[in-house]
Formats: structure tokens, C-alpha cells, sequence
């Protein structure tokens, strides 16, 4: 069983920047490598794609309307994912959710094995 925490969460102005990170904790005595990824819900909307980083290649992809302004990473050290979040407006605001699976298509369906609680973005304009 993993569990995921995300936080970083705030409001900022529009055109600000925010890190976002996501700490898996697994209950066994041997750490494992998901890939992990992040959505994010906004009031009213669907739970959407953000972001995802692999577990082989570090490859990363991201939603069309965060590329460029956004930057997925993590640290297997840590076990902690991040997302800086740059440029940012008010159509950012949402929950983002943090998300692993051990496939990275899990991850795009939107079905991953593991998802946090959400942490609150609030950008003003």
C-alpha cells in the first residue's frame, strides 16, 4: 500500500509560482519506483491531466494548456514527486492531486492505483 501527500498548496497572485510535492510512503521495507503524475479539479469540472514522469527514462508529458509553464520531476531518494508551477493564472486554481501507478498508462486513464487527498491552488488575477 503506498500513500500519497501532497502539499505546497497557497494562493498566489496571477504570474507567480508555486512548487507543488507529493511524498509516497510505502508500508514495506523496500522502496519501489512508480511512475507518478498529477491532475488537477477545479469547481465544477472533471478531474483533469496534468502532468505524468515515468519510471524508465524519466520522460515526462503534459497537458497542452500547462506546457511550458510547468515542470514535473522527482526525487526516487525522497520519494517525492514535484511540480513547479510557473506564469501561472488564474485558470490554474483547482485541487491537484497527486497520482502513482507502477504503468504510466494507468496514469493517463486516470485510473492510478494510488491518489493523495489534494492540495488547494488559488491563483488571483
Amino acid at each position: 500500500q503506498v500513500q500519497l501527500v501532497e502539499s505546497g498548496g497557497g494562493l498566489v497572485q496571477s504570474g507567480g509560482s508555486l512548487r507543488l510535492s507529493c511524498v509516497a510512503s510505502e508500508r514495506t521495507s523496500s522502496a519501489y519506483t512508480y511512475a507518478m503524475g498529477w491532475f488537477r479539479q477545479a469547481p465544477g469540472k472533471e478531474r483533469e491531466f496534468v502532468a505524468v514522469i515515468m519510471k524508465t527514462d524519466n520522460m515526462t508529458l503534459y497537458a497542452e494548456s500547462v506546457k511550458g509553464r510547468f515542470t514535473i520531476s522527482r526525487d526516487n531518494a525522497k520519494n517525492t514527486v514535484y511540480l513547479q508551477m510557473s506564469s501561472l493564472k488564474p485558470e490554474d486554481t483547482a485541487i491537484y492531486y497527486c497520482a502513482a501507478d507502477s504503468l504510466t498508462i494507468t496514469i493517463l486513464k486516470a485510473k492510478p492505483q494510488y491518489w493523495g487527498q489534494g492540495t488547494q491552488v488559488t491563483v488571483s488575477s
